[in-house]
């Protein structure tokens, strides 16, 4: 099934119409992309592709599809496996909603834009003429890590774009540290359903009780139409996170 993705990608991201003349030599920002990811590069235009900002394409040279948001959309997918595979081999005595919420914590947009940061892919961005009106968000950063990995994937394979993945967990994420953390509840249980593709956790007020200077709020956390936890605290945002965290019990 991968093999066949390849396949039908390469055929349309890499057709000579979609691109410029002008890409089909390493620029100096693929030469350093070249150097940080550790891959040699034999399809730059994908890859110039994959830094590229939806700013850029009001450009004659491009068409409406050719920023990074095609290959994020594939890149988020083989990163899901990827990461699945490298949890299910580091931790071979832990069950499914261990790696679970240890894939969830990974692959979340925060810590992708992370990854970005640490790996200079914002320097590389290639941004609109009016780039000095957009800022460089966590989403797009979190979006250009995935649309890199695909186009390592495309060209390459998985084994390539597994062992760059690899390579970025283990210099960049303190597996243990993460493990411990506790995080914020209502994130990782968002980030939960999210991977397993369940509905978005929901918040319903229970009940509300105490003087208006000492309130205190009761509420639950639905998924798929299920009550899955309840909380109580001195403030909504308080007693949603109680809520979620026991959600979170359910996948323990």
């Amino acid at each position: 099934m991968w093999q066949r993705i390849t396949s039908l990608f390469l055929k349309r991201e890499a057709s000579p119409s979609s691109y410029s003349s002008h890409t089909a030599s390493h620029s100096p920002r693929i030469k350093e992309l070249e150097r940080i990811i550790e891959i040699s590069i034999d399809d730059p235009s994908l890859f110039e592709k994959a830094l590229r900002h939806r700013s850029s394409l009001g450009a004659e040279k491009y068409r409406s599809y050719d920023s990074y948001e095609r290959l994020e959309f594939l890149g988020d997918s083989v990163l899901d496996l990827i990461t699945a595979e490298i949890l299910f081999e580091r931790y071979p005595e832990k069950d499914e909603g261990f790696l679970t919420k240890l894939r969830a914590k990974l692959v979340r947009g925060e810590t992708l834009s992370s990854f970005s940061r640490q790996l200079d892919f914002d320097r590389l961005m290639e941004m609109g003429e009016r780039s000095d009106q957009v800022t460089i968000s966590k989403g797009m950063l979190a979006d250009v890590f995935e649309s890199v990995i695909a186009a390592i994937y495309i060209t390459k394979g998985y084994d390539e774009a597994f062992g760059f993945v690899e390579r970025v967990f283990d210099r960049l994420v303190d597996f243990k540290k993460m493990e411990e953390t506790s995080d914020n509840y209502k994130s990782v249980l968002l980030e939960y359903t999210q991977a397993t593709r369940r509905s978005l956790p929901r918040y319903e007020l229970i009940s509300e009780s105490g003087p208006g200077h000492n309130k205190t709020f009761e509420v639950r956390v639905l998924i798929d139409g299920s009550e899955w936890g309840t909380g109580v605290g001195k403030s909504k945002k308080k007693a949603e996170q109680e809520a979620a965290q026991e959600a979170l019990k359910h996948i323990a």
